[in-house]
């Protein structure tokens, strides 16, 4: 077998965080395996924790790569295990799960239009003391006109158990073709708790006092200063493909989140 390569004949080449831990990881695989062009392989193999293996997947996953993940972090929710033994047949008997991100556009108070693209959530927060206040439109509609929060943000449902849920979003299922809007330790409309939207819908948010309640947007970890105005939608022509163990698929952990036991 060519090294770096699988017994099916697909390429792959590792890539690394860049923490003392993924460091050695990726020295003894690249040892034993070889290592094949990263910008030439079918598969990219990220060793590192969450974080990172979102910026492989944004970084790889548009050129129609694969990414599959090797826990060398913490949490490491969307990972596979950690094991130099037996990867080629690893990522031979692999599935996939197909990803879509949300696409971003904002306008900023100096009129400034930025695009981004976010795996698992764009978000706005407040810049100052000063609490937000956005009118919320869904499909041209407006549906809240002046909610008063710390934030808002729009997940999807590989997202939805990361920063959604610790804003007490709700969980959603890969396959659910929906995405969940949620506050931010909203205080008006207090009654309000988020909403589950059809993942065809788009989203403007407007900021109802820019000057004086200050707001920024992110798409995952990028952000954007001062912005009046977003526009969210799902982005369904490039989807990304995230490799799991068939013992590890994200579908279960999702699932698991769910019922645990306080």
């Amino acid at each position: 077998m060519v090294k770096g390569t699988t017994p099916l004949g697909s390429s792959y080449s590792f890539v690394h965080s860049g923490s003392e831990k993924a460091f050695a990881a990726y020295q003894s695989l690249v040892k034993k395996y070889g290592q094949f062009d990263p910008a030439q392989a079918d598969i990219i193999v990220a060793l590192g924790g969450d974080g990172f293996l979102m910026q492989s997947l944004s970084r790889y996953g548009p050129k129609g790569q694969s990414v599959y993940g090797m826990n060398r972090g913490t949490v490491g929710f969307l990972l596979n295990e950690f094991r130099i033994k037996d990867l080629p047949e690893r990522l031979d008997q692999a599935n996939a799960i197909k990803l879509y991100r949300l696409s971003l556009e904002a306008v900023t108070n100096n009129g400034r239009s930025i695009r981004a693209k976010a795996i698992n959530e764009i978000s706005l927060h407040r810049q100052s003391i000063q609490t937000a206040q956005l009118a919320v439109y869904v499909n041209g509609v407006r549906r809240l006109s002046n909610l008063t929060c710390d934030g808002l943000l729009m997940s999807t449902p590989a997202g939805s158990t990361a920063y959604n849920l610790s804003a007490g979003g709700p969980i959603i299922p890969l396959d659910a073709n929906l995405v969940a809007l949620t506050p931010i330790a909203a205080f008006r409309p207090r009654q309000w708790t988020g909403a589950l939207l059809h993942r065809s819908v788009n989203v403007d948010i407007e900021v109802l006092d820019p000057d004086k309640r200050p707001v920024a947007a992110a798409a995952d970890s990028f952000e954007i200063r001062d912005v009046k105005k977003i526009t969210i939608d799902t982005d369904r022509r490039v989807p990304l493909r995230l490799l799991f163990d068939p013992a590890q698929m994200l579908q279960e952990r999702v699932l698991k989140e769910q019922f645990l036991e306080k």
